[in-house]
């Protein structure tokens, strides 16, 4: 039996209010305020996100792979492709990279308010 058991992804932000928002209203589930640095969204599944203020951030350029890389980027599945991409771009992301070439590639890239890459997935 492993030591270690997964319980969370942090992701951090100039606003955890604002950015857990934009994934609840994404993803679904609810949103726990621990402190006023720190928010939590229980999403659909059982999974959890954390949203931890960092007044310094600074957003990743996607899809650069120097000094300033994209650190980390969340996929969520979705059966509807474009159902997806248009709540996602009402609630506020910004497209990176929408050539999923017809589909044949699967996914389509988008940052969150805060500057996180995230990719919507065809499942």
């Amino acid at each position: 039996m492993p030591a270690v058991e997964y319980c969370l992804v942090a992701v951090d932000c100039p606003d955890p209010v604002a950015l857990s928002g934009f994934y609840q209203r994404l993803l679904g589930g609810e949103v726990e305020k621990y402190d006023d640095d720190w928010y939590d969204l229980y999403a659909p599944g059982g999974h959890r996100i954390a949203f931890q203020r960092a007044p310094g951030h600074r957003p990743p350029q996607w899809p650069r792979a120097d000094d300033n890389s994209q650190q980390l980027h969340l996929d969520f599945h979705v059966r509807d492709m474009g159902a997806a991409e248009t709540q996602a771009l009402t609630l506020g992301a910004v497209p990176l990279d929408l050539d999923d070439q017809d589909g044949r590639r699967g996914f389509r890239v988008y940052a969150d308010p805060a500057g996180h890459p995230f990719c919507l997935c065809q499942k």
